[in-house]
């Protein structure tokens, strides 16, 4: 995880302050040399935990094969077209536990950081920024699908102009590329190797710069996407209680089926999506506040380091448990698969 070496941002920063003041070859060997050995002191004790490594490696197993499933049932149910969105976003679940099992597989063989190859190995692997481009991209998707709700909720006349099939695909390509391209770009200007040692999102410009970068992290990905999920799925709540009102006074004998068939649908779609969105702000924010703290020369703790590293990662495979449960069509191709349950 990114906070993993981030908690030296601000000794490294300091440092190559002392270099611009000296210029001499004896500084700057020191100084890369006082780097190098604080980070790897710091990564020695994060890499010391196997079993944590271990764990982490069982948390993306079980992610693998429980999205898997999901995938399938949603296929298998014609769901992926209606709920294209949903589909991308277990898509994104899925590409976020195959990238955290080979990364964490490759920490686990302990490869030395060498050459050209090693810096490779370092930017893409040591640094679990492939892992991140996935989950940030899955964040994108999760506050587009609270948009899309809102907007078929809330504006129904609208709906149909605004949420075209290419306005979907757009979306979750644009999931895709954003997570990529930020994440990438970040990795690419902040990670070295020195001396043998990966300094991943450790080489910044200066203590400003990594400061900025911390609270527009924060900002973006934590409390923006808390302010999306509470309004709106709160105007969705409030539309769907005023139209269950509407609906409760002019039944009848007469009424119709299809139509309160298809409002269960929407209910039930929605109801899954404010679940994932919950527990997303639940296991997630620890992480962002932590990773925020450690800019503003935040003592590093190994334990809390962990623990939201671990809740962040369980986000990712826990997930599709919430579909099998809530989303009823996922939930009826799931069941179907069970050989006791067939005769039912």
């Amino acid at each position: 995880m990114q906070v993993q070496v981030l908690n030296i941002i601000l000794l490294s920063c300091t440092l190559k302050g002392k270099m611009y003041e000296d210029n001499s070859s004896a500084a700057l060997t020191t100084t890369i040399d006082d780097v190098a050995s604080s980070t790897m002191a710091l990564s020695s004790s994060y890499d010391g935990g196997f079993y944590f490594q271990y764990a982490v490696v069982v948390i993306g197993v079980v992610g693998i094969v429980a999205n898997a499933l999901v995938l399938y049932a949603m296929v298998a149910s014609k769901q992926h077209e209606k709920q294209l969105l949903i589909f991308n976003q277990n898509a994104f679940d899925l590409c976020s536990s195959l990238l955290l099992v080979i990364t964490y597989t490759v920490k686990l063989c302990r490869i030395r950081i060498i050459g050209t190859l090693g810096y490779w190995l370092c930017l893409i692997f040591q640094s679990e920024s492939l892992i991140w481009c996935s989950i940030i991209g899955s964040t994108i998707n999760l506050m587009s699908i609270t948009i899309e709700r809102y907007i078929k909720v809330v504006h129904p006349n609208r709906s149909k102009k605004l949420l075209r099939k290419w306005t979907r695909l757009s979306a979750a390509a644009f999931a895709w590329i954003a997570g990529t391209v930020y994440e990438m770009a970040l990795v690419i200007n902040t990670t070295d190797v020195i001396d043998g040692v990966c300094l991943g999102f450790m080489m910044w410009k200066s203590e400003t710069a990594a400061i900025i970068h911390g609270v527009w992290n924060w900002a973006s990905f934590n409390v923006l996407v808390i302010c999306v999920f509470v309004f709106g799925y709160g105007k969705i709540l409030v539309v769907i209680r005023r139209q269950a009102r509407v609906m409760a006074g002019h039944s009848g004998p007469g009424s119709s089926t299809s139509q309160t068939q298809s409002s269960q649908i929407q209910t039930n779609v929605i109801k899954t999506m404010i679940l994932v969105s919950a527990f997303y702000i639940i296991t997630c924010t620890p992480g962002h506040t932590y990773f925020l703290l450690l800019h503003f020369k935040f003592d590093y703790i190994d334990t809390a380091h962990s623990l939201t590293v671990f809740l962040g990662f369980f986000y990712i495979s826990a997930n599709p448990f919430i579909y099998a449960l809530k989303f009823h069509p996922v939930r009826r191709v799931l069941v179907g698969l069970i050989p006791w349950n067939k005769s039912q």
